[in-house]
């Protein structure tokens, strides 16, 4: 099999959302489109629905008049599945219920030819599963596209254990061929995105259970410091909460409850109060109107020290804060501190300013110890958190302020916590990631590729490990392991393998 050429039908069953969305992108492609829905009436409803948006894309100049025409008369609603016996590839977006969609297919089996591709765009069942009941389930592969299908340019392509190649490549060249930018994975729980993407949502809501810092603050922190479009509080009341935790369980109960994805009871509380977000009105923000969103936490104007001292080289990223310390006009001297491994800043009144590790900064050897988060880019950074040892006078945690503040950083001081925010977030996504490497789940690229398209990373989790670099990610996860009981932090063997090879060149 190759791309599915225009003079091939598309047959698209469930209008929902994601269904009319994939309809759209088919039609637009040039396909004559059927949809079916079970539901009397509804692939007429949203045959209509299609070609309002596409009105609207013609009203904005988006398309031509003659395109949206052609796509009229090429839509199709159909009453019954016999109607969709000429389809060269069927699409399923109906309700994720295993059951349902493998009779769903088992039906069609029975309707199309046999060189008909059957794809399924299912988030979170295995595609193996749904394919269980086929008599050919070589011809079943996952097409999983991301909502609003129209817009976002990712698709993941999903092989099931019996899925043959030819129909992978098929479903691949397809998406491909209209437009999309396709990805091939194994089926695994949570395929791509939904497998590496579930720290940024757990460790959020950890931190929050640990009482690190409030979500307005939360999300702030890794929207402002690390250049997420969106923090996790505020993405996931866009989502629903329902929507998310449902993932969160599906993904948690297929990896036989791993704790690396243990689900929030603080986010199942938030769901059984049926606080589900901007659809209710209501989740971790109150979107009634005339309510406005609470500000993250942040520290008043602190007067910038004149000179500090550098011990050591700052870490990874880091070490561009010495560079900016500069150009904000203070003096830069040498910290000669003996017998000190680790770079830090000496402030003026003697208190050691330092990236996170994984341990908090109480169990630190330098006493008064204040840790700041982790930025994967210090420059452009605008938000940075600090925590501070109960060994810290108001005094010294004023000296870190306003440095950072000099920095053109606004500040948010958190409770002392191992990993703080970002530092626990970007290394858990790091070494997931590195692990679904390992393990064959998809390539590296098409990891990356993944992550900046299906939820908008500001960057690959596999080139985060590079800049980072595998050491200081498995020694934070090691940290945070040794403080944290239960297993969550232990890295992964593919992550500790990475480290070990790392040293070994250098």
């Amino acid at each position: 099999m190759t791309a599915i050429g225009t003079s091939g039908t598309v047959a698209v069953v469930g209008t929902g959302t994601m269904g009319q969305g994939i309809a759209q992108v088919a039609l637009v492609a040039g396909h004559r489109v059927r949809l079916y829905d079970s539901a009397p009436g509804r692939a007429e409803e949203a045959a209509g629905a299609i070609m309002r948006r596409l009105d609207r894309l013609v009203e904005k100049g988006r398309i031509p008049a003659g395109d949206r025409e052609g796509a009229r008369e090429r839509l199709s609603p159909v009453t019954a599945l016999t109607e969709l016996a000429d389809a060269a590839l069927v699409i399923e977006a109906i309700l994720e219920q295993l059951p349902a969609k493998q009779e769903l297919f088992a039906a069609l089996e029975d309707i199309v030819a046999d060189g008909c591709l059957l794809a399924t765009n299912t988030s979170s069942l295995a595609v193996t599963a749904v394919a269980g009941r086929l008599r050919r389930p070589g011809r079943c592969v996952g097409m999983h596209f991301f909502n609003p299908a129209p817009l976002l340019p990712l698709v993941e392509v999903v092989s099931g254990f019996a899925t043959e190649e030819a129909a992978a490549t098929a479903a691949y060249d397809t998406a491909a061929a209209w437009g999309k930018k396709p990805v091939r994975c194994a089926d695994t729980p949570g395929f791509l995105v939904n497998r590496i993407a579930r720290p940024f949502y757990a460790e959020a809501l950890r931190a929050y259970e640990e009482r690190v810092a409030d979500p307005a603050t939360i999300d702030a922190v890794l929207r402002e410091g690390t250049g997420f479009k969106m923090g996790p509080f505020e993405l996931t009341d866009l989502i629903g909460q329902d929507v998310n935790e449902a993932v969160t369980h599906s993904v948690w109960q297929a990896f036989f409850q791993d704790p690396k994805f243990t689900p929030s009871l603080a986010q199942r509380r938030l769901v059984e109060s049926g606080l589900h977000g901007r659809k209710t009105g209501r989740g971790w923000f109150d979107y009634s109107e005339g309510a406005g969103l609470p500000g993250p936490r942040t520290e008043g104007p602190r007067p910038a020290p004149e000179a500090v001292a550098v011990h050591a080289g700052l870490p990874g990223p880091a070490a561009v804060l010495r560079e900016l310390i500069e150009e904000a006009g203070i003096k830069v001297t040498r910290d000669r501190a003996a017998g000190e491994p680790e770079g830090f800043i000496r402030l003026p009144g003697g208190a050691c300013l330092a990236l996170t590790g994984g341990y908090p900064a109480t169990s630190t050897d330098h006493g008064r110890s204040i840790r700041f988060d982790l930025s994967l880019d210090y420059r452009a950074a605008t938000r940075v958190a600090l925590a501070a040892s109960p060994a810290c006078s108001d005094a010294d945690l004023a000296e870190a302020v306003g440095l950072f503040q000099a920095l053109g950083k606004q500040v948010s001081v958190i409770e002392d916590a191992p990993g703080m925010i970002v530092a626990r977030t970007i290394a858990m996504i790091v070494d997931f990631a590195v692990d679904a490497a390992a393990r064959g789940v998809a390539t590296p690229d098409d990891i990356d590729t993944a992550m900046r398209l299906g939820v908008n990373y500001p960057g690959g989790p596999l080139e985060w490990a590079e800049r980072l670099g595998a050491q200081w990610v498995r020694d934070l996860l090691d940290a945070m392991h040794h403080h944290i009981a239960g297993g969550r932090y232990a890295p992964s063997s593919a992550l500790r393998r990475r480290a070990d090879l790392e040293g070994l060149m250098l």
